[in-house]
């Protein structure tokens, strides 16, 4: 199994960015998928988890209202939409897959850098 997670980068506050997650060899439309992010000196983070289906979206604190997450189970590729970054969004970011019924997460993409200046 593979996670792929790519478009990081340094954006200014304010600004938005994209971040994609591909995956290969294993069947996507059955896992569950999620963002979590983690910053220097910092626990990681729960982002955000969509379903198999691409509703019921969960969303952290932080980042409700700002950031979207999407699914396209065609292309086994899952999407982050940031929005309205601030400098504390600044962490690595990593997608991960799970089946529904399991308590932690399988899988986990190799991560991609969100730096946000102020």
């Amino acid at each position: 199994v593979q996670l792929q997670a790519s478009g990081g980068g340094l954006v200014q506050a304010g600004g938005s960015l994209r971040l994609s997650c591909a995956a290969s060899r294993l069947t996507f439309s059955a896992y569950t998928m999620g963002w979590f992010r983690q910053a220097p000196g910092k626990e990681r983070e729960f982002v955000t988890r969509i379903t198999r289906s691409g509703g019921g979206a969960l969303y952290g604190d932080s980042v409700k209202g700002r950031f979207t997450m999407s699914r396209d189970n065609a292309k086994n590729t899952v999407y982050l939409q940031m929005n309205s970054l601030k400098p504390e969004d600044t962490a690595v970011y990593y997608c991960a897959a799970k089946l529904p019924e399991s308590m932690q997460y399988d899988y986990w993409g190799q991560g991609t850098q969100v730096t946000v200046s102020s």
